[in-house]
This record gives structure tokens, sequence and C-alpha cells, in this order.
């Protein structure tokens, strides 16, 4: 056995080897050390191997796929090794034999399937990127939906799309993983290295036909070779993996890197659209707008937010169906009604074609295209296109409908090999034999009855065990009853235990061998029939594929349209000018959140009008906390919101197509590059002004903050000059420098704006509402104030300020200044003063006796006129 063991995994020496002994998987030498630690189970030994115990540790096969996940997350691929063949049949070719085990299936990040090792509502990717000559290009599979597609992609382009598509894990040249660690570190993505003849792009083209049974992929569209060898390496990583049995894949799309807004890694951990700062899903633009009711629909947009349209035709197709919905609540009520029972479709047809699925999976491909004609029936051939376009793939699917609803009975069970899935009259030997399976247990009852006649005891039982099938059993105070003449002749003795005696009869041994063939009999003609119906659902993959995307897309459109209704968010006009103009905008998050907690947004507008070719640039100053970076956050989402065919949180938005947007907005240390916070700020500036084009939308938040100030200032000044003359973009820029304000009245194109506060009684109120114009000051102070900083500090920091404003006024130079304060000579700092409460006033002492609570009406009225004839006059 152990021969065995080591065979296989050295044919897998980069997974963990489960290894099929029974009802566990078991791990042997450095796999069970490293899965012990990994799972925190118990490490035991067994047997020797050179000398030395051998390590091992197993987990439950019933339970595995709780342990895999755990596996995966931990960066771990898993090969699992089952047994190909009875233990019966090993036997047969000598007792000392061993039962054959093969590994069937290489686990890894990209290529899970099981719904326990997968999100519902998100994605799980699997990429592939090629290099042939300077030509490059990114091809990635969702094998748990079908979902190929692929894209021209230099390396340069690479981090953005990956950051798109969060995918888990990408196929790449041994040659060039190397230079690809560091980009797969940052993305917590795992890398699976192959051979060169792997992405051979001939080879691909054939592996490709191949797959999808034709002579050429012309019908598919124009490939180029760097396109055809990532597809052709993808599906031969996924031939590895799953060990033959390939996923129904769809043909595979070529996508435009046009197509969609470009959107870097660093924006969208900027402006957490699909996952939080802090980590995970809530508090991200998604969590805040998933008003989707099915797991497709909820995939679908996803990928609307994470690459929003560029196609001036396809954004407005969307926004016209989403407007057909909100203005007709009874047809949105209706079809999201049908939608919460639509069942996840495309992944019950993926584990259908990969072998995993079972009677459920078929049920779900039932009740799904059921609500499909449920919902096609609520459309009328009135709507927009892009519904009249769902309502067609909806239909056309009765004949696997009628097929699936007639086979299956209402509740299958989750395994096929339980049986009991295949409605009554569908196959007449199966009837048959399931008849006479249940008149054989009737018949038992019956056998149990005359035994305990003919015996005269009344505790006598039949029963059924894996070992001796059908016996009589007794209690052992009636054993020499039962083992004496005239019993003897008829019960023949099988077993004895501690407190029973254990009995059969010729009749008991023929009828068991009757009911056994039955039973195993239905349950092969339930497994044929089984197989039938998954050939018939996989010859229609294609049309039910249609259905789920048209489910999903109505379900996205729906949902958009009850976002508007429920949040009152406006239809945008998406154009081809360069015009940026919102009103009334808010951020939908931070909305989102306030109104959980009973409190208002106050919206702002923008206006950004750049001419033919230049830029557009509000310069945004105002104190810390007025809401500077929600301003700058919001426009951007709102454009996304826009172009990802969605209504925006806005009283009206007009948007000049956005082919890019770039957000830098907060930073931190990356430690583990040796990076500052400084230097992370730079990289990401540096990003923005090396590729902003005329159409990017650029939010900078406080750039040049991270080192001294001149230098941050004229970094500042410098990124801002560029953005106006070089990229002649728009973009909100936000900043501390109140120096700079002055740069509107020497650039077109660039306006002041601030954010309003309030000073009352020494306190600085935020208003929260950004106008035209420029700050005065930061109120840094004051914001320090409100943090809890000590009062000593605060009023020292007032003191500090106040001198180095004198400085800048030029009666002292500035390191003049520096010199003569005494913080920086070490002087001690200012005793605090304790300053005696005032004595209370009449009307506080009268107020402190009062309990609101016991007071009536009455009583508080008067109470009101008493305490204002107390004050002073």
């Amino acid at each position: 056995m152990m021969a065995q063991y080591l065979e296989i995994k050295g044919r897998h020496a980069d997974a963990l080897l489960f290894y099929r002994m029974g009802d566990f998987y078991e791990m042997f030498f450095d796999d069970a050390v490293a899965a012990a630690a990994a799972l925190d189970i118990a490490l035991t030994k067994r047997g020797l191997h050179l000398g030395e115990e051998i390590p091992m540790c197993g987990v439950p096969v019933h339970a595995a796929e709780g342990y895999l996940l755990t596996l995966i997350r931990k960066g771990f691929r898993v090969a699992i090794a089952e047994q190909m063949e009875d233990p019966a049949e090993a036997k047969k070719r000598g007792s000392k034999s061993v039962v054959k085990r093969d590994v069937v299936r290489l686990v890894t990040p990209g290529t899970l399937t099981e719904d326990a090792l997968l999100e519902p509502r998100r994605h799980n990717y699997l990429a592939c990127w090629a290099d042939i000559r300077g030509e490059a290009a990114l091809a990635w599979a969702d094998i748990s939906t079908g979902e190929l597609r692929v894209m021209s992609c230099t390396g340069a382009r690479l981090a953005p799309e990956l950051a798109r598509l969060g995918a888990r894990e990408m196929v790449v040249p041994e040659d060039l993983a190397e230079g690809l660690r560091d980009l797969a570190a940052d993305m917590g993505l795992a890398l699976a290295e192959r051979g060169r003849g792997s992405f051979d792009s001939a080879a691909g083209g054939k592996r490709l036909c191949a797959l999808f049974g034709v002579q050429t992929l012309d019908g598919f569209g124009t490939f180029g070779r760097a396109e055809v060898s990532a597809l052709g390496a993808l599906v031969d990583y996924l031939d590895l993996t799953q060990k033959g049995r390939m996923p129904l894949l769809r043909p595979p799309v070529r996508e435009s890197a046009g197509a969609a807004m470009q959107i870097d890694g660093a924006t969208r951990r900027n402006l957490e659209l699909t996952a939080a700062l802090a980590g995970g899903r809530e508090g991200s633009l998604l969590a805040a707008i998933d008003m989707s009711v099915t797991s497709g629909g909820a995939r679908l947009l996803e990928r609307r937010i994470a690459a929003p349209s560029c196609d001036l035709a396809v954004i407005r197709a969307r926004l016209e169906a989403v407007a057909a919905l909100v203005g007709d609540d009874l047809l949105r009520g209706d079809l999201r009604a049908a939608l919460r029972v639509v069942p996840d479709i495309d992944r019950a047809l993926s584990r259908l074609a990969l072998d995993r699925g079972g009677p459920r999976d078929l049920a779900m491909l039932r009740a799904g295209l059921a609500q499909a004609g449920v919902l096609a029936g609520l459309m009328a051939d009135d709507l927009p296109e892009a519904l009249v376009t769902a309502r067609r793939a909806l239909v056309g699917h009765d004949e696997i409908a009628g097929l699936l609803s007639g086979a299956l009975v209402e509740e299958p069970p989750l395994l096929a090999r339980d049986g009991g899935f295949i409605a009554k009259g569908v196959d007449p030997d199966l009837d048959a034999a399931r008849e006479l399976r249940d008149e054989g247990r009737g018949v038992i009852a019956r056998m149990q009855a005359e035994y305990i006649a003919e015996t005269g005891i009344p505790s006598l039982k039949i029963k059924h065990n894996n070992v001796l099938g059908y016996f009589i059993e007794t209690t052992a105070t009636h054993a020499e009853k039962m083992l004496s003449a005239p019993f003897n002749e008829v019960f023949k003795h099988r077993q004895t235990t501690a407190n029973q005696v254990r009995f059969t009869t010729v009749p008991l041994s023929e009828m068991e061998t009757k009911i056994l063939n039955a039973g195993a009999r239905a349950l092969e003609i339930e497994l044929r029939i089984f197989g039938e119906l998954k050939a018939a659902v996989l010859d229609s993959a294609a049309a039910i594929h249609g259905a789920a995307r048209a489910l999903a897309e109505v379900d996205v459109t729906a949902g958009f349209a009850e976002l508007a209704r429920v949040r009152d968010w406006a239809r945008p006009l998406v154009d081809a000018s360069r015009v940026f103009e919102v009103e009334a905008g808010r951020h939908p998050v931070v909305e989102a959140a306030l109104a959980r907690a009973g409190q208002p947004f106050v919206a702002n507008s923008l206006d950004l009008e750049p001419g033919d070719k230049g830029a557009a640039i509000w310069l945004v100053t105002g104190p810390n906390m007025a809401g500077k970076s929600t301003f700058l956050r919001q426009n951007a989402l709102i454009a996304i919101l826009a172009q990802a065919g969605g209504y925006v949180p806005a009283r009206s938005a007009r948007i000049g197509l956005v082919e890019q947007v770039f957000s830098r907005v907060g930073a931190s240390d990356d430690l583990a590059r040796g990076r500052s916070t400084f230097m992370v700020e730079m990289v990401e500036t540096a990003a923005i002004v090396n590729q902003a084009g005329p159409r990017a939308f650029v939010i900078l938040d406080e750039i040049g903050r991270g080192t001294a100030t001149y230098d941050g200032l004229s970094i500042a000044w410098a990124v801002l000059e560029h953005l106006h003359s070089v990229n002649r973009c728009r973009a909100l820029f936000a900043t501390h420098y109140h120096e700079m304000v002055g740069l509107a009245d020497k650039l077109e194109g660039v306006e002041n704006a601030t954010v309003a506060v309030r000073e009352w009684e020494g306190e600085v109120v935020f208003l929260h509402e950004v106008i035209k114009g420029a700050a005065d000051r930061s109120y840094g102070v004051q914001v320090a104030r409100l943090a809890g900083l000590p009062e000593a500090v605060i009023a020292r920091a007032r003191e500090v300020l106040g001198l180095l404003e004198q400085g800048d006024s030029g009666q002292k130079g500035a390191k003049a200044l520096i010199d003569d304060l005494p913080l920086f000579a070490m002087a001690p700092p200012a005793p605090v003063r304790r300053v005696e409460a005032p004595k209370a006033s009449a009307v506080e002492e009268k107020l402190r006796g009062v309990h609101p609570d016991a007071l009536t009406p009455r009583e508080a009225l008067t109470l009101l006129y008493e305490l204002r004839d107390m004050l002073e006059p």
C-alpha cells in the first residue's frame, strides 16, 4: 500500500495527496505534517519506512469539502486519489492485492465547482497569461459557470485586468513565473507554472477545435496567436486538473481592451468597488447597491461594476431597460418575485458536466427552466430591446423542461446512489423492481408474525445488517428453546452475542435474495435513467446557458430599477462629450450608512466643462473631516454606476464618456516591499500622470503630504500642472496647500472649490457643503481637539501656529522663527491652569431636582414659567 502511495505521490509532488482508504482520505509523510498543522487535526504515526515511523493524518470523506476549502484558502493544491475498484475485486487477484487507486482530480483555487467551496454571488476565475515574442494575451474561465473569455493584454495591462477579474489562480509559462511572483503576492493569486509546450499556439488551436468539435475557430471570432496560446494553455491545465473530465465551457468570447472602463488595482481598493478596505464585502459599493435576488444576477452585477462599459449603445440600452421597470412598479414586483425562486442554473449544469452532479442538480434545472417560462409570460413585446432579447432566450425549453418534470420526483435526494429520484410510471421495469422490493418488506413483516406464532416468543424480530443480511433475533433467555428440537431443525443458528441469539431459515434466505436483487435492479435502472437525463441536459446546454444569462440580465435590470425607486436615484445622461455635471450628488455607501443611523446626507453638485482639448479641474480645499474625500469618491462612483447601466444617486447627471478612472486617496506603508507611505503615494500618482488620457476622470487627495512641506507643495503643484497641460483630463484635486489656490487664476479650466465650515464659540461646525471659492485655513487644531488631544497640547499647538503664521507674513525668517520657538529650545510645556467650575445658578439648582418622567403636562408648563421668572433681567 505504501509503495502505491509513494508512486502516486511521485506524480503529484507539488500537491497534498488525499489518499482514499475506506471512509477516510489519509495523508502520509510531509503531507501529513503540513496538513495537520493547516487543519489543526491530530498527527499520528503508522508503520515504518526506512526504519522511521511514518507521520499520518486523515479526514472523513463525508466532511472532506470543508477541509479542502481550508487548504485551498491557505495556498495548497490537493490531489484526490480515489479507490478505482471494489476491495472484493482486488481480492480476486490474491489476498495480498492492493485496491487500485488513482488521482481523479487536482483541486486548485481556480478549479472549484462544489457549492460548499464557492461563494454563490461571486465568480471564481482561473486566468492564463501568454506572451509570444512581445504579443501577449490574457484568457480566463469560470468552470463553475462555463464562461470563457480572452483579450489582448500587455504586461503593463496585466495587473489592472487581474484586479478587475479578481482571479484566484493564474497559469503562466515557467520562464515568466519569477517576474510575476510579486504581482501574484499583491493580489493573493496562486501561480500555476506550465512548460512552454503547453503554450504552443498551434497545439492550442487544435486543442480548442477538439474541445468545441469544430474544424476552425473562425466561427467564434478572430483570435491572435497569443490569444490562442492563452486559451490553449488554459484548456490544457483544466484537462490536467480535471483528469480528462472537461468542464462544460461555452465558446470563447474575445473582449476588446477598450470596451470597458480602465480601473487599476489601487483605484479599485481606494473606491472600495467590490471589497471594503477593511476586508470583506460589507462597506463596498457592490454591497450597498446589490438588489439582485439570484446568484447569477449577483455575479453579473459584480462584472458590471468591476468593468463598466465604454460602448454608448450598450450603456443606453441598459439604461432604457432600467427606465422601463422604474416606471412599472407592478411588472418589476412580479419579475422580482418570480426570480426569487430561480436556482443557480449555471453551476448545476457545470457540476453535471463534470460528473459531480446529482438528481438535485437536475431538479434545479427543472425549476429554473419552469421559472424562465413564468418570467417570459410576464414580459410583453413592447419592452425595450434588452428585455425583449432576454425574453426570447427564456422560451423554447419546453421539451427538456417537460422531460425533467415527468421523470423526477418532487424532492429528489442529493446523491444518485441513494435512489428514489425517478417518478413512478417513467419506466415499467423500474416500477416492477420497486414493487418486488417493497412487497418483500411486507413479506418480511408477515414472516416475522408467523415465526412469533410458531415459537411463542413475542420479542422475536427479523432484522438486517450488511454482514448477515436478514436474520431472526431473540434475546439470550430464549436461546435454549431455539437451539433445541424441534425448532433447531427450522431455525439455523448464525451468531450469538452478549444479549442476543441470531438465526436464519431457508424461506428467509430465499426472500432476502429476491429483495436484494430487486433493490439493486431498481437502483441500476434509476442510474441508467439519470445518465440519459444528464445526456439530454448537456445536449441542450447552450440553450440552457442562454436562459441563465437572460435570467441574470433581467435580475440586474430589475435590481437597478428597485434601487432607483427605493433611494430616489436619477437616470444619467451618458454621451460622447467630456462634460461631467452632477446636480445634488450623493455617495451611495455613505448615504446608506447615514440612513441606517437616521441621519441625512448633504448632497453636492459638480460642474466640469472642459473645452475641446482642455482640462477641467476643481481644486478642492477645506478642513479635514469636512467631506472632501467623500465628495471626490462619490463623483467617481457616479461615473462607474452610470456606465454600468444603472441610475445614480443624484438629482440629475450628465456624464461625458469616461474611459479611465484613477483614484489616489489615502495610503499606507508597504513594509513587505520596503515602501514607505510616501513611496506608495508617489507610485500611485506616477501611474496616473503616465496613463491618464483626455477621457479620464481623476481624483487626487492630499498629494505630497507624506514628505516635507515644501517638497510636498512642489510635487502637488507640478502634478496639477501636468494634469492640466499634458493629460488634459477631468479631475478633482483636494489639497491642504492653500498656496495652490492661485493656480486657478493662471490655468484655464482650473477652479477653486471648498467645503464650507462655520465657527461657533470656538468650535468648528462642518457643513459638508461644497461651494466655489477657497478655504482660508485648515482648522487642523480644531479637528485635533475633537479627536481628544489633551487641552495642554491644543493650547500649545495654537501658540505655535500663531508664531508660524507670523513668520509666513515676513516678520521673521523661517529658520530664525523655528530657532526662537520655545518648543524647539526644549522648554518645558506651560503648566495647565486649572479653572474652577462656576457656581451653579438658581435655574440649574432648580433643574437638578426635577424628574421629567414624573411631571404631568400641566406641571411641566408651570415649571417652565417658573424657570423663566428665575432668570436674571
